[in-house]
């Protein structure tokens, strides 16, 4: 992705937007590693008190990065977010709803968690959730990552992007930001009223949040398999004719052939059996309309920045993510070529990966 045609900025504007972001994420990133090391240490001590089991033993071949390489990754995203804010992408990140208030709530809130968690974690338990709603694919109905509930609660869906953030030192908002920047271009050539988005697997609605901040005309529609998520990211959408909310399959999506201009989704690949990735993939490509595009974030795969690998080999043996290591010996690009869209742009970002892929305005 280019800023070429991004609109000129004064120098003192450009300080101004430098020294306000840098305040900003250094005292995000601060507040989210430490309340990932303090997660670390209850997590320790919660495992003294559980039955002992025999755990699997954790290897990484290509090295774990140290915290201190971790973060040099993460400062090096938070610059490729400041470009795309200097270029007027999007605006400036204002990624706390409710500010420190609503930030110690949301610790508190993960910090209770954290216990259940280790213990499904030390019992090997992922297959907790009771589907009470509409029927639901069995691959959907497990504690993912260990979480309480899995994707079924209203609990899990007001805490799920808390732990995200804990996870990744508050860097999970920007990785995501990066899908503004195709979106941006886009408007930036026609009306944004007169266009439509579907994110597919909106989750609690997180990314929602950035598009309705920097696209607050576009009209958008969320789906989701989880009724709990689904309501928690209609909150995310204003009234906005023709935006809305819907539980939704991504491998039978409730829309026309070629009906939309924007179709995204956010870490969904890295969740689906491999037999459902090409459905998926099938679905988003049959909606989108010619002109229009399809993007997705997810992890970063092996290989694409070598000094993560190691994280990347560790992930699956600490999370419960029984369809990753498949995953990352996928050809993401390649599904969506055989749906018919072309490949425009792959770049990582941090530990997540953006595809851009286009309908050509002739099919």
């Amino acid at each position: 992705m280019s800023a070429s045609t991004a609109p000129p900025r004064s120098p003192a504007l450009s300080a101004a937007l430098r020294t306000q972001f840098a305040v900003r994420q250094a005292a995000r990133i601060g507040w989210y590693t430490a309340q990932n090391l303090a997660g670390v240490r209850l997590a320790r001590q919660v495992a003294e008190t559980l039955p002992k089991v025999d755990a699997p033993v954790i290897e990484a071949p290509a090295g774990i990065p140290e915290r201190p390489e971790l973060l040099r990754h993460v400062r090096k995203l938070m610059q490729a977010d400041l470009a795309n804010v200097e270029a007027g992408f999007y605006p400036m990140p204002d990624d706390e709803d409710g500010g420190l208030p609503g930030m110690v709530a949301r610790r508190r809130r993960y910090l209770s968690d954290v216990p259940k968690v280790m213990r499904r974690r030390a019992l090997k338990i992922h297959q907790e959730p009771n589907d009470t709603g509409a029927p639901r694919p069995r691959y959907y109905r497990q504690n993912f990552h260990f979480q309480t509930d899995g994707w079924l609660s209203d609990d899990s869906a007001a805490l799920y992007d808390t732990q995200v953030e804990t996870l990744f030192f508050g860097a999970a908002a920007a990785m995501r930001r990066q899908a503004l920047v195709p979106i941006a271009e886009m408007v930036r050539e026609r009306d944004q009223r007169s266009l439509k988005m579907l994110d597919v697997a909106s989750g609690a609605g997180a990314f929602l949040r950035d598009v309705r901040r920097a696209f607050p005309r576009l009209p958008v529609i969320a789906s989701d398999l989880s009724e709990p998520y689904t309501r928690r990211a209609r909150t995310n959408l204003a009234s906005l004719p023709g935006s809305g909310a819907t539980v939704a399959a991504g491998e039978a999506l409730p829309f026309a052939d070629q009906s939309l201009d924007i179709v995204s989704n956010i870490y969904l690949f890295h969740e689906l059996p491999p037999a459902v990735r090409g459905k998926v993939a099938a679905e988003m490509a049959r909606v989108v309309a010619p002109g229009g595009k399809v993007i997705l974030v997810d992890s970063l795969q092996t290989g694409d920045t070598p000094a993560l690998d190691g994280l990347l080999e560790l992930f699956p043996q600490m999370f419960h993510e029984p369809y990753y290591r498949s995953y990352q010996q996928t050809d993401i690009a390649a599904l969506f070529v055989e749906a018919g869209l072309t490949v425009e742009a792959v770049w990582p970002a941090f530990v997540s990966k953006v595809f851009v892929f286009s309908r050509g305005c002739g099919r």
